[in-house]
């Protein structure tokens, strides 16, 4: 069978080095002027060396290049791409038209990868955007394990799934600043000040109703961003979805240290790799996740997310 890639983002260099050796197939970088919710930042110029040792070590390299793009970022997302067809990377993820037609003309037949994150939710939208040339469709969070798998059925191998399996995930977003709004409405220019409102801070909201569960929020070049109060955890029901035949499985590093991204790393690659050794025998080892729970934390509860959530609309 398909072994299928193992995929995780990264802020830096040195992190996605780190991830490659602990069993990453492949590291998601970017730069934050034309990606979304990047735990880092990895620049165009960095990306040769990068891409080289990666190849090295028999993993690859995608740019996020998923921002909402206006109109003044245009002229510099074409000579983007075209520097990143120049690194050698291994593919684009993409979200905005504007970044389809960029990479038709300054970077052709560079492999495409289409995340809209809210709208990928069936198999006649993959296929509108595989006939548009994307190679791949990263699919919504918010769909449960029967509507993943029913996709990749319907697809059967015309288009990759890219699903995600761990971490945190995004709520909301608004390319305004909507943290820094709201101190200046309350008139307390002099704690704005002091307050860093980046996700290095810290900062979260909590509902009324519900006060145990924390939503990190925070603001940056790309406006305001609120993420889950818990972080997706797939590891013991992975087999589930390697049966389905997904293509690539996505680790999420934003929010995370290192040390914790690399234990997911090597959780998930002993489940591929016990599974596609032997899919009969397969059994979860339940001192795969352990290694994660010692790192996780404990405000934060481990859950299947959406996967197992019967949908109403």
């Amino acid at each position: 069978m398909k072994k299928p890639e193992l995929l995780i983002s990264a802020g830096s260099s040195a992190e996605a080095k780190r991830y490659i050796e602990a069993g990453a197939d492949a590291v998601l970088v970017g730069e934050h002027r034309f990606g979304l919710r990047l735990p880092g930042e990895v620049t165009v110029e960095e990306l040769a060396s990068l891409v080289t040792w990666a190849h090295e070590h028999g993993a690859k390299v995608y740019a996020a290049v998923n921002n909402i793009m206006d109109n003044d970022l245009l002229p510099e997302l074409e000579k983007y791409v075209g520097r990143l067809q120049q690194a050698g990377i291994d593919g684009i993820v993409f979200g905005d038209p504007a970044v389809l037609m960029a990479v038709r003309a300054f970077a052709p037949g560079m492999r495409l990868h289409w995340n809209a994150e809210m709208t990928s939710t069936n198999y006649a939208t993959a296929s509108y955007w595989a006939s548009k040339g994307a190679a791949r469709m990263v699919l919504a969070r918010e769909l449960n394990l029967e509507e993943t798998l029913e996709i990749a059925r319907q697809l059967d191998g015309s288009m990759e799934v890219e699903v995600q399996v761990h971490g945190i995930t995004n709520i909301y977003h608004s390319k305004r600043s909507l943290l820094t709004n709201y101190k200046e409405h309350q008139g307390r220019p002099q704690e704005l000040e002091k307050l860093e409102l980046d996700k290095e801070e810290g900062l979260f909201l909590i509902e009324q109703e519900r006060p145990d569960e924390r939503y990190p929020i925070y603001e940056d070049a790309n406006g305001t961003h609120i993420m889950s109060s818990d972080d997706i955890c797939m590891l013991d029901s992975l087999h589930e979805l390697m049966e389905g035949g997904i293509d690539s499985f996505k680790l999420e590093a934003l929010l995370k240290s290192p040390e914790y991204n690399e234990a997911v790393v090597r959780g998930y690659r002993q489940a591929i790799d016990a599974y596609t050794a032997n899919p009969d025998g397969y059994e979860f080892q339940e001192e795969w996740l352990d290694a994660i729970r010692a790192l996780q934390d404990e405000r934060r509860e481990l859950t299947y997310g959406f996967f197992f959530k019967e949908q109403v609309y």
